[in-house]
């Protein structure tokens, strides 16, 4: 989100006092901030940084600069910090590794909050029209995954799929595709026999996020006509270090989790809407609340930050990855102290191991998803080629 040329002079800063931060610190903050992730992502830590969380690296580094001295040079920073997280999808940067981030690859391209009238479902729509109708299944949640099931009079293959609904399908191989949210959530009930430790460590080691939108809909744009989004910067942010650690215990965060929002960017092709980013334990919290009271919240904090006159929202649209039982989360993250090549590479690992088939059908229950990717995890197209990657996977086993 900080990279060089993403925050821009249409992007208007406003501190809680009311006062607009000029865009020669926001640019220099930011594109000092950016310099200092690209370090993280390059693999160019010093040797004292890369047992740090990304939040402890970042502020020792950003220490050194002249900015760290002024009061919005600290706030912007904050700021960034907070931005980052709805791009690692984590609670807070001081949860983060600063050195899992290096294998991570980010691909070239433009950023948008949103996908256009269709969103994913244009996608799905493609794809859906080359396969056979009644292929997809829908409305029937799997209950469990029995594996290694030994053939007999009633059993032809090694797999069954059992759904909620009592439906069971016999296979040779299953493909799982949910979130590592609803892994974390039923990995060590859904199958049957238990998934093997490695792979269950990787589950509970790797991190899922959660990354919420909050879309507010006005009869009339209120903003500028250069403005392109309103940034909120808190005197005493989540991210900030002394609060985030003062706030670690206990449930006095709640109090203020609308801090946690980064701030309302205009959106495309919706002349009078915005888009508020909130992560984390706040976006969970907010998920339980009433749409007329978060949306209520954004209008106080876009009227005391910007003085202007803003109207009532006349409608909201909130996402609640959450608290989804279908997904529990957004996306994955490395969370400090954790092997996230190897985390990856044990969970998309087949099952059973071929070295211990002994004559059994192999690749019985294959994983992908974007949780499985070691270098394209949080992504559409880590999901995408995950998926592509077990499909390749049987076709070799069947050709070679």
């Amino acid at each position: 989100m900080c990279q060089p040329r993403s925050v821009t002079p249409q992007d208007y800063f406003f501190k809680e006092d009311g006062k607009q931060v000029s865009t020669k610190v926001v640019d220099q903050v930011t594109s000092c901030f950016s310099k200092l992730t690209d370090k993280a992502f390059d693999d160019e830590l010093k040797s004292r940084h890369r047992k740090l969380t990304l939040g402890a690296y970042l502020d020792d580094a950003f220490g050194e600069a002249p900015l760290a001295a002024t009061e919005d040079g600290r706030q912007v920073f904050e700021w960034c910090k907070r931005m980052e997280c709805t791009d690692e999808a984590c609670s807070s940067l001081y949860e983060f590794s600063a050195s899992q981030i290096s294998y991570y690859t980010a691909l070239e391209g433009g950023f948008f909050n949103t996908l256009g009238p269709g969103g994913y479902q244009a996608i799905l729509d493609v794809l859906l029209k080359d396969l056979p109708s009644g292929t997809v299944q829908c409305s029937a949640p799997v209950k469990s995954i029995q594996w290694d099931l030994v053939s007999g009079e009633d059993q032809r293959y090694p797999v069954k799929v059992v759904c909620e609904n009592g439906q069971s399908f016999e296979a040779d191989h299953v493909i799982v595709t949910v979130s590592l949210g609803v892994l974390k959530d039923k990995a060590t009930t859904m199958f049957e026999p238990s998934l093997p430790e490695k792979k269950l460590s990787a589950i509970e080691n790797l991190g899922f996020g959660i990354v919420d939108k909050i879309f507010l809909f006005f009869e009339e744009r209120f903003w500028p006509d250069d403005c392109s989004g309103v940034q909120l910067v808190w005197k005493e942010g989540p991210e900030d270090k002394d609060v985030y650690e003062s706030l670690s215990e206990g449930e006095t965060w709640k109090k203020t989790w609308f801090k946690k929002i980064t701030g309302f960017d205009t959106v495309a092709r919706h002349p009078t809407a915005l888009c508020g980013w909130i992560t984390g334990r706040e976006a969970l919290y907010m998920e339980n609340l009433q749409d007329s009271e978060i949306g209520a919240i954004c209008e106080r904090l876009l009227r005391s930050f910007t003085g202007w006159s803003v109207p009532e929202v006349s409608k909201t649209l909130i996402t609640r990855w959450g608290s989804d039982s279908h997904v529990r989360g957004s996306y994955t993250f490395i969370p400090h102290g954790v092997n996230g090549v190897e985390a990856h590479k044990a969970l998309a690992s087949p099952l059973p191991p071929k070295n211990k088939c002994r004559g059994r059908k192999h690749l019985q229950v294959l994983f992908a998803g974007e949780a499985t990717h070691v270098n394209f995890y949080t992504t559409t197209h880590g999901a995408y080629i995950t998926g592509v990657r077990e499909a390749e996977r049987l076709i070799s086993y069947y050709t070679d």
